[in-house]
């Protein structure tokens, strides 16, 4: 059932105890969603940010409204394996649990680049380091999910996007991956890095069912993501001049994984869900088996390359 009411302040419960780590956690829909989550007591929020300073700012700003916010930075560039798996090591040095992993970081319709191993850089930032953190945290999220039985609810969000359904012939186009992709258009290349978080986050489903995988749509949102777009006229116009009018704030944007986080009823695992807490919206692609069991094969041999 659409859960569109859905208040934070309200239906998030008590997330005593909870330990909670936020990709991104350093402004918009990440900030927003630890803001949130540290009205209800968790134990920990970790608030992971490319930029160390600006996680800590983030840190500060929040304590601004609940001073004993339990807020933790992280240094985590998802361009970089090296230091994803820095970023792993550290959280897992210092904590005996993950309940919550929320996949939100991102980036947005950028020119040609390459991530620090080779990757198309949407790619490589928007599945492949976040495929990476998951892999090395999965065992904290397994441990938790069976100290907790039979009460256990640890859950994977992966924060997508409607663009998934604009992608290249077949999907995802593999051959591209490790190259910077200019054949397609930087939306394409977008496109296919958000279609890779649904179907990656329903292969995880699938295959390690003690933890509640899920994937989201925030709608479209006011965000610094639209802020230096790039792309062709009609793209950069819709981003600047149509979603200010449009778009939603950034409270009402982070409401959609804030519900696929916490909510009590209604999260099934290995579904995509719009806002709020709609479920379907999806295409043809993200729903394709096949291709999300080859994702995931691909994943695995590529983070394997490179020690993960």
């Amino acid at each position: 059932m659409p859960s569109n009411s859905f208040n934070p302040s309200k239906d998030i419960p008590s997330l005593a105890g909870k330990v909670i780590l936020i990709t991104g956690g350093n402004a918009g829909l990440g900030k927003e969603s630890a803001l949130q989550l540290a009205h209800h007591d968790p134990s920990e929020i970790w608030i992971a940010s490319r930029n160390l300073s600006k996680a800590q700012a983030a840190i500060a700003e929040i304590r601004t409204i609940i001073p004993d916010a339990r807020l933790k930075a992280l240094q985590l560039d998802l361009a970089s394996l090296e230091s994803v798996k820095s970023a792993a090591d550290e959280f897992l040095r210092q904590t005996s649990r993950l309940d919550i992993l929320f996949l939100n970081a991102g980036i947005m319709s950028c020119p040609p680049g390459l991530s620090q191993e080779g990757y198309e850089i949407q790619f490589g930032t928007n599945h492949l380091g976040h495929a990476a953190l998951v892999k090395l945290l999965l065992p904290h999220l397994e441990a938790t999910a069976t100290a907790t039985a039979p009460a256990s609810d640890v859950r994977v969000i992966s924060v997508s996007s409607m663009a998934h359904k604009y992608v290249p012939s077949g999907g995802i186009d593999f051959a591209s991956l490790q190259t910077t992709a200019e054949k397609h258009p930087t939306n394409d290349r977008y496109g296919q890095s958000k279609l890779a978080n649904i179907l990656y986050a329903r292969e995880l489903a699938k295959r390690h069912p003690r933890v509640t995988s899920v994937s989201v749509h925030p709608g479209i949102v006011k965000t610094d993501l639209h802020a230096d777009i790039a792309g062709n006229f009609v793209v950069r116009a819709f981003s600047k001049c149509v979603v200010p009018l449009i778009g939603l704030d950034v409270e009402q944007g982070a409401r959609n994984q804030l519900w696929a986080a916490t909510a009590k009823k209604g999260v099934e695992s290995g579904e995509y869900y719009t806002p709020v807490g709609v479920k379907g919206g999806d295409s043809a692609f993200s729903r394709d088996q096949g291709l999300a069991g080859r994702l995931w094969e691909w994943t695995q041999t590529e983070l394997a390359k490179h020690g993960i």
